[in-house]
């Protein structure tokens, strides 16, 4: 299996560069999405970004059981990391340790019934301002480590600067 990590800050261009990596390998990759609505400037976020991905896509839901996806194509875009940590950090009343072990038992068994690559998209915290609550030092704790242990398992790590992808972790040769 072929994981690539596309990872940087908000508006960074990750989802882009990703999807553009996907229809490069595919074609018909599918795009499974991770937000829940929160509010309508959300929903309208949602929408945006659905219309912007035309007919060559299946697209997915999944904001919590990852490995319900269903897909069966080779090449599968999971954005967002990030958004999928916030659901299950929410669920389980903002316990760190128990949402981390959930992570990566539920990451494992999506894994395990993913296509050949899986390009998988999330943020890079921690470089902004420091989370003021200790809720958002958790959250910050704990998108940390299981961004580690993601990128520990990638075949290749990329990082978004301005739209400009930096590769972290080159796949070995």
């Amino acid at each position: 299996m072929q994981l690539i990590l596309v990872t940087g800050a908000q508006k960074s261009g990750k989802s882009r560069y990703a999807e553009q990596r996907a229809l490069a390998l595919a074609a018909q990759p599918g795009y499974l999405a991770t937000a829940r609505v929160w509010d309508e400037d959300f929903a309208e976020r949602i929408r945006r970004h659905q219309a912007e991905r035309d007919a060559r896509w299946v697209n997915l839901e999944q904001d919590v059981d990852l490995a319900a996806h269903g897909f069966g194509g080779e090449v599968l875009v999971l954005d967002c990391i990030t958004l999928w940590l916030t659901n299950l950090f929410t669920d389980s009343q903002y316990e760190r340790e128990d949402t981390l072990a959930t992570a990566k038992q539920r990451w494992q068994a999506f894994i395990e019934v993913s296509p050949p690559t899986v390009i998988a998209v999330g943020n890079e915290l921690g470089w902004s301002l420091h989370a003021e609550t200790q809720m958002g030092r958790h959250f910050v704790d704990l998108h940390g480590s299981f961004m580690q242990h993601i990128a520990a398992q990638a075949t290749e790590v990329v990082l978004m600067v301005a739209g400009l992808p930096l590769t972290v972790k080159a796949p070995a040769a």
